[in-house]
């Protein structure tokens, strides 16, 4: 029976900005999620990240490529969109059903898109049922339509595009176990575990649980997100360019904290 989604977004939205949607205040500035499906806007969001990089850099334009920008900006609003919805259902139980027709953003020029919500509800939900249900609601039919507007503008790959979304879910599983009790980092990485081996994420990536005595689960995709070709970027810690011993290096320090 749904309920509404209200309490277990706001329990979520305490581990973190990235776990953060705001109720909808009718505040100016606030853009219907839909426009997140017109290319020209998503170019635009990907200009706004390509001179933010050339700034940080201190690069000239030619330097920063747009697809690796556009690839980079779409795994950070995966992120955005899957997060909440991941740390919703492990720390309160309760699955929410995004809707676009009731869900805003706000641009930025960097940092978390802000998410506006009104009128969600939810379901309690536990174990393959969420896993279920993320897919079908949020991977599918929240994330896929605005991938297929990135994958079409910047002809990026579709492998590298599924690989982000693992890559969004694996690190919202780690955040998850880092800020919450073992229970929910158990139960997230349990539905992330399963949606990988759905499709359309099937293959792109697996969690890794280095230490089965601690709660801490580590993702490694098999492909990349282009990050490496930014200038200083260097290779992420799921990436699959990443050194095996320097991945076991680089959990363990996560493990030691």
């Amino acid at each position: 029976m749904p309920i509404d989604a209200e309490p277990g977004l706001a329990a979520a939205a305490r581990l973190g900005p990235y776990f953060a949607w705001q109720p909808f205040d009718g505040k100016p500035g606030w853009r219907p999620f839909a426009d997140l499906l017109d290319a020209d806007v998503i170019a635009e969001r990907v200009e706004t990240g390509r001179q933010t990089l050339i700034r940080m850099s201190g690069r000239g334009r030619d330097d920063i490529g747009e697809r690796e920008v556009a690839s980079i900006t779409f795994l950070g609003l995966a992120s955005r969109l899957l997060s909440p919805l991941l740390a919703a259902d492990a720390v309160a139980g309760a699955l929410p059903a995004p809707d676009p027709a009731r869900m805003w953003w706000r641009p930025v020029a960097g940092g978390p898109v802000p998410i506006a919500f009104q009128g969600l509800t939810a379901v309690e939900s536990a174990g393959q049922d969420a896993a279920e249900a993320l897919n079908r609601t949020a991977v599918r039919g929240l994330v896929e339509p605005i991938l297929e507007v990135y994958r079409a503008r910047f002809a990026l790959s579709p492998q590298v595009l599924w690989g982000n979304v693992a890559s969004a879910l694996g690190g919202a599983a780690g955040m998850i176990a880092g800020n919450a009790p073992r229970q929910a980092a158990e139960r997230a990485a349990a539905v992330v575990e399963r949606v990988l081996d759905l499709a359309p994420l099937r293959g792109t990536a697996e969690l890794v649980r280095p230490d089965m005595e601690r709660a801490r689960w580590f993702l490694v995709r098999r492909n990349c997100c282009l990050y490496y070709r930014i200038p200083g970027g260097g290779t992420c810690g799921d990436c699959v360019l990443t050194p095996d011993d320097v991945r076991r290096q680089q959990w363990q320090a996560v493990l030691r904290r």
